[in-house]
């Protein structure tokens, strides 16, 4: 009875487990800025016995110096350099920057989850998890200090379907299936390549895998209901490659690899997406993610792979 039941309320449960710093010039204080010559002590003193007496008048400066001096004070100021080490940063990357993405993935799921010792197959098009959608919440944010790299991502998701389960000999029975899942991936990485065309970052971190679902019959058979939970860790590296086709077209792949046994078994993801800017700090994207885990402890097994179509947009924000 109970395969029975995962395998009916399976489009509903799936998603529940998957889802310059700048160098400063500074001029040398121009000798023009500086304050007038001070009298010397002697003409001071000639100057107090005899009003009359002419104080002596400084010698003109060099004319080598006064062409410095000008060349100093009137030529334009030059632009300030990168600082040594980030060579290709552009003249504002002396701060912190911040970009924060909002986005929107419909994916279809395949696998097998398993619980209790009872296993089933899953198959369900995003059609299937749209109509059991409920609440969700998804976006990234990449902060950044020159070539320091700190994307976060988040994914919070939950499902809801009831179905009616004809048992022999008892009424119609309702199953009410709640299912719901939360990743949150952060990592930090170093630019190793910073160009006006291309850039290549480096990636580690880790990703936080949170699965919830609960089982309800109405009417109640003794003993069949049931909820629980997963929670575990999957340490990751990865990396990333941003490019620009043009001043409006831009495009992102990244993916990163991890589990090792220390969550799951293994768990990676790979990720594609093209961007149009239609404002200087707005783009909006579209692409693909393939997310898959398998994760296998005490009776319970989680091995999916989630993929599909992703929808976004990317805000600097500074």
């Amino acid at each position: 009875m109970k395969r029975k039941v995962l395998e009916s309320v399976a489009p509903a449960a799936c998603f529940a487990v998957l889802l310059g710093m700048f160098s400063l010039l500074c001029a040398a204080p121009s000798r023009a800025q500086a304050t007038p010559s001070q009298q010397r002590p002697e003409a001071l003193a000639a100057s107090d016995t005899n009003d009359n007496a002419a104080v002596p008048t400084p010698a003109p400066a060099p004319a080598v110096a006064d062409q410095t001096i000008a060349s100093i004070s009137d030529a334009p100021a030059a632009a300030p350099r990168p600082a040594t080490g980030q060579v290709g940063l552009p003249p504002d990357d002396s701060g912190w920057h911040i970009m924060v993405a909002p986005y929107l993935w419909l994916p279809g799921v395949y696998g097998t989850v398993g619980a209790r010792n009872v296993d089933a197959s899953i198959h369900a098009t995003p059609g299937d998890l749209l109509s059991n959608f409920r609440f969700g919440l998804m976006g990234l944010v990449d902060l950044r200090y020159k070539r320091i790299i700190i994307p976060i991502d988040m994914m919070w998701v939950r499902l809801a379907d009831s179905k009616a389960l004809p048992f022999p000999n008892l009424e119609e029975v309702s199953a009410k299936m709640k299912g719901g899942e939360f990743i949150l991936t952060p990592k930090i990485g170093y630019r190793l390549l910073n160009m006006d065309m291309v850039k290549v970052d480096a990636l580690a971190g880790f990703r936080y895998w949170h699965f919830s679902e609960s089982l309800k019959f109405s009417p109640s058979p003794e003993g069949v209901n049931f909820s629980a939970s997963q929670d575990w860790v999957d340490p990751l590296v990865g990396a990333r490659i941003l490019g620009n086709l043009s001043p409006k077209i831009e495009v992102s792949i990244g993916g990163d690899v991890g589990g090792w046994g220390a969550g799951s078994q293994l768990d990676y993801q790979v990720v594609g997406l093209i961007g149009y800017r239609i404002k200087p700090n707005v783009a909006l994207q579209v692409g693909y993610r393939y997310l898959d885990v398998n994760y296998r402890s005490g009776g319970t097994i989680i091995d999916v792979a989630t993929h599909g179509a992703v929808l976004g947009a990317t805000i600097t924000l500074k």
